[in-house]
């Protein structure tokens, strides 16, 4: 049954991409080029190639390809998956926009035709004129080709048809949009993230841990495409804040140590009076989650596999992922926090939000995550939010603050839309302060 409904899903989303494919050729290509064209055959020949290199980029990695292919494939196959989205939801508003453009070009050829109506000789020859204009006028009236012609400035056998024009404007318009907004939000990826700062409270916190200062990252995704670039932009960003500490909340890579260890170096670099602490992510399961553990305390951050420190006026517990539950190594709340003084205040590291429920009930006072990347590519946000408590910023749950951080950098196509990559600036205050 299991392997059943997978193939199904295969199925679903297969009809899925190939309608959605379909759309966007016929609206950005066969609406708007001549049969036979040169632009029609270079973007026919796109609308095949695209989707195999997402196709490829999607499992290139989990197939064990040679790293440098994952790379060759990673960019045009990531940032096709970006642009369909957002050429698709350009192209749905032109949609609305289409026929309301149309009608008026129309009124304002009637009018121009009222005002200004042809010669004998020009109604004559009407049908020379349609027939010149070709294919693109045959499917218009030609009643509507001459309207169309009569009304032209020159009154051209080559100007377009109002049909034509339409496809040609609002096509073009969804291009600059759609692939304006990947351009600007693969730029935000690629500048690095900026810095968030924020004041929590803790009741518990004593006086002389006010103003403690934690300097928050999740979600890196080391991979093809982010590299060391990224990882000393980063680190250069965070080192700037003069931090007390460093939690390095899950999801630092997509990829083996073997491939992307080089990529992780800069990272021996942060600085930080009590240290730089890590958890592990849901990606590092799929990336071999015990070599990473490893590679990253012989770059000296400290590993909080469901265990605890005590850090000047509060405890730091961190929890593994819940995907390590797969491997034997999921959360252990009662190993981390179970025999702690719940006298002292509590701050857990942990990747995904929607253990919070266990925080509350072990008495953590503030739960620091990531996991969601605040959506990422809106309107991915609606759906994180179906399947986590908090998607970004920071929350009360009972007794228990949650902060979620939108991460650091991106999974899959190297763009943020709505959701801008951070790193965050916990400052501790005490209530006794």
């Amino acid at each position: 049954m299991a392997v059943a409904g997978l193939a199904l899903t295969a199925v679903v989303v297969l009809a899925l991409l190939v309608g959605v494919h379909r759309y966007l050729w016929r609206r950005l290509v066969g609406d708007t080029t001549a049969e036979g064209s040169a632009l029609r055959r270079a973007g026919t020949v796109a609308a095949y190639l695209l989707p195999l290199l997402s196709v490829g980029a999607l499992v290139s990695g989990r197939t064990g390809a040679p790293f440098w292919l994952q790379q060759v494939l990673a960019w045009p196959g990531y940032l096709w998956l970006a642009a369909l989205l957002y050429l698709t939801l350009a192209l749905l508003v032109g949609e609305v926009v289409r026929p309301i453009l149309r009608r008026a070009l129309a009124k304002r050829a009637h009018e121009s035709y009222a005002r200004h109506p042809p010669s004998a000789a020009e109604a004559t020859g009407s049908a020379a004129v349609a027939a010149a204009v070709g294919s693109d006028a045959s499917a218009v009236p030609v009643t509507d080709t001459l309207v169309a012609v009569t009304s032209a400035p020159d009154h051209s056998p080559a100007a377009p048809t109002r049909r034509l024009f339409v496809a040609r404007a609002v096509g073009g318009a969804a291009a600059v949009a759609g692939l304006g907004t990947v351009g600007h939000g693969t730029y935000g990826v690629l500048r690095g993230p900026r810095v968030k700062r924020i004041t929590v409270p803790l009741t518990k916190l004593p006086r002389s841990a006010h103003g403690f200062r934690i300097a928050v990252v999740s979600d890196i995704h080391l991979g093809p495409i982010l590299g060391s670039a990224h990882t000393r932009r980063i680190v250069d960003t965070i080192n700037r804040t003069q931090p007390d500490l460093v939690a390095v909340v899950g999801d630092l890579v997509d990829g083996t140590v073997a491939d992307l260890g080089p990529a992780a170096e800069p990272l021996a670099r942060l600085s930080a009076r009590h240290g730089s602490f890590f958890v592990t992510g849901n990606h590092e399961y799929y990336s071999g989650a015990a070599q990473w553990v490893d590679h990253v305390r012989e770059l000296g951050l400290h590993p909080l596999e469901n265990a605890r420190v005590e850090i000047g006026g509060f405890d730091l517990a961190g929890v593994n992922d819940v995907a390590g539950e797969s491997e034997g190594q999921g959360p252990d709340f009662g190993r981390a926090l179970g025999d702690r003084d719940r006298a002292r205040a509590a701050v857990l590291l942990a990747h995904q939000p929607v253990v919070i429920d266990d925080a509350v009930a072990h008495g953590v006072d503030l739960q620091l995550s990531g996991h969601t990347h605040g959506g990422q590519l809106w309107p991915g946000n609606l759906v994180a939010e179906l399947a986590n408590p908090t998607v970004a910023g920071l929350d009360r749950y009972g007794d228990t603050q949650l902060y979620v951080s939108r991460g650091a950098g991106a999974w899959g196509p190297p763009v943020r839309v709505g959701a801008p990559s951070d790193i965050t600036v916990v400052e501790l205050a005490s209530r006794q302060a």
